[in-house]
């Protein structure tokens, strides 16, 4: 059987047991410059604890072991060797910060030394510090070029990853000239190819690949895509029929060829495909992950309808087949085919929810909140007990202003879940615009009892208060608790400004709420309140800018402000 996604699969793992690869053992041997004294094992010497550590090791004694090798260090300052043996330790013990300060200090005693650059380069890898990774391993490649693959292979990846495509080529081909059998490499140096339209050089590159791993499938499939790019069906199919040939079980394969088939007028061998592949779900979940790795996450939801009506004929009443065929057509902007497949989705299936909520969303930018509401409330009879229900429910009542109906619904997911965070949120909104701020107030003080870093509850609180006049310095505190979690939130950032406003120290106000208009420019409120915060400090002409401003964007409960500028235009 062939090795399904050889490649895709390769630097997944790398870069996951890439510490643990180059760790070094604890147990090796000492190296470099720290060796036992020709005498005696005596209590003063670097070699008797490293052997008391290794001791500690072997009874499960880790922190004692770390305590035995920072001992050895002090007596023997400059062995690099012992540094990287602690770096191990605190890594095992997931002290990643003391293996990284570790291996520096090693470093700073011999700044070649390759095993400690390698590791070093691991560590910050999977920190996401990709400049410093970058820097250790082009150093330890430069020193030992033909010390490991993967080391190849790792700074390779970061370089995809920065689009650095021709300094990722050049070391990729560094790769196959040091280690020749280096499929990877190959396969790397087409992949880039392809990125750079070189298709002829690209299929070189993976057939080579392909002679070095001819279990990898991952090479075929981008053959795959250099010869459906360029119209040569032919070799097309007989490369799908190679890779069906070797796995007949192949998911992938048998779902791109009857795509294929369909796309390219063979209607009956593409239908078979599909229809078995669709037999073959109730069985095979994984085939579901599959189409919705291939054609949903990407977007490709052209293909996608075309893969799911082939398969829904195998399996016509499959709820998991229906939901995704929604999914896809909504992603085609074909409002009536999605919602027609989200109604047939059963009950008991694991995708009812989403299917529900989407056929209500979809009716609300359909402007059929009625459509929506029905929707919501035929789910809850079939699931009772769902409180993202009656969330939803909630608020296309409270869209509509239906504000005792949107409590009751809001009440009644708490019942079902008392700790329903957005429920209490939505509560405490629908709370406010009923007018009821006592009420709005309790639920955004339950809802940050339960989060105290809930971003919203703390500026929507906040911002209450502000408009209020009351607890100021509360609603201060409770804005900038927000602002340290998003700080560059205009909503935020005016909240702040219009609570310095509040209390009077207009110019520290200014500062902010300047700030608020360039990061959310087209909000009237934050334009109104930046014209008032002008009109306090007396410059009536910045005022009567932002005034206008505002005005030319609010849409309703135009007068108070309209006021605001005819009394600056007639002073």
């Amino acid at each position: 059987m062939m090795k399904p996604f050889i490649l895709r699969h390769l630097m997944a793992v790398i870069l996951t047991i890439s510490i643990f690869a180059c760790m070094p053992a604890v147990s090796d041997a000492p190296r470099g410059s720290f060796q036992p004294d020709a005498g005696p094992v005596r209590m003063d010497n670097n070699y008797y604890y490293y052997t008391e550590a290794q001791l500690a090791l072997k009874k499960g004694q880790s922190d004692h072991a770390i305590q035995l090798l920072l001992k050895a260090s002090e007596i023997d300052p400059t062995s690099v060797f012992l540094y990287l043996e602690l770096a191990s330790l605190y890594l095992n013990q997931k002290k990643t910060a003391e293996a990284v300060l570790a291996l520096e200090k090693g470093l700073a005693i011999d700044p070649d030394h390759v095993e400690s650059l390698i590791f070093y380069g691991d560590i910050n890898r999977n920190l996401e510090q990709n400049d410093k990774a970058k820097q250790a391993y082009t150093k330890a490649i430069e020193i030992a070029p033909d010390k490991e693959e993967r080391v190849y292979l790792l700074l390779g990846s970061i370089l995809m990853e920065e689009r650095d495509l021709d300094s990722a080529f050049d070391l990729y081909q560094r790769l196959v000239d040091m280690f020749p059998a280096s499929f990877a490499g190959y396969f790397f140096i087409g992949k880039i190819h392809a990125e750079k339209d070189r298709p002829e050089e690209a299929e070189t590159a993976f057939m080579r690949a392909l002679e070095l791993e001819p279990d990898l499938e991952e090479g075929r499939f981008e053959l795959l895509k250099i010869y459906k790019a360029s119209g040569e069906n032919a070799k097309a199919r007989t490369l799908y029929l190679e890779l069906l040939d070797k796995n007949p079980n192949n998911v992938r394969v048998a779902m791109e060829l009857g795509l294929f088939y369909q796309k390219n007028g063979f209607m009956e061998e593409g239908g078979n495909l599909l229809k078995d592949l669709g037999l073959r779900t109730e069985q095979e979940p994984e085939i579901i992950r599959e189409i919705i790795q291939l054609y949903i996450d990407p977007k490709q939801y052209d293909d996608a309808v075309v893969v799911l009506e082939g398969m829904l004929k195998g399996m016509p009443y499959s709820s998991d087949l229906q939901y995704l065929a929604g999914v896809s057509y909504d992603g085609k902007g074909d409002d009536d085919n999605a919602m027609r497949y989200f109604k047939m989705v059963a009950p008991s299936n694991r995708f009812y929810e989403n299917a529900v909520v989407h056929t209500a969303i979809l009716y609300q930018e359909q402007d059929k909140i009625t459509e929506a509401i029905a929707t919501i409330e035929e789910a809850i009879e079939n699931v009772p007990n769902n409180p993202e229900f009656m969330l939803y429910l909630g608020s296309f009542y409270e869209e509509i202003e239906a504000y005792a109906d949107a409590e009751t619904a809001l009440k009644k997911g708490l019942n079902i879940d008392p700790e329903h965070i957005r429920i209490q949120f939505r509560l405490g909104v629908v709370y406010d615009k009923w007018g009821k701020k006592a009420d709005s107030i309790a639920s955004m003080q339950k809802v940050i009892a339960l989060d105290p870093k809930n971003v919203n509850a703390l500026n929507y609180l906040g911002y209450t208060y502000a408009d209020m006049g009351k607890n100021l310095d509360e609603a201060e505190s409770l804005i900038r608790e927000a602002l340290k979690h998003k700080p560059d939130d205009g909503y935020i950032t005016d909240s702040l400004g219009w609570v310095l406003y509040k209390k009077g120290l207009f110019q520290e106000a200014l500062i902010y709420l300047e700030k608020a208009v360039k990061l959310t420019s087209e909000d009237p409120v934050i334009l109104e309140h930046l014209g008032d915060v002008y009109l306090k400090i007396d410059d009536k002409e910045n005022a009567l800018k932002y005034y206008k401003e505002s005005l030319r964007k609010k849409t309703e409960d135009t007068e108070a402000l309209e006021n605001k500028i005819n009394d600056l235009q007639e002073s």
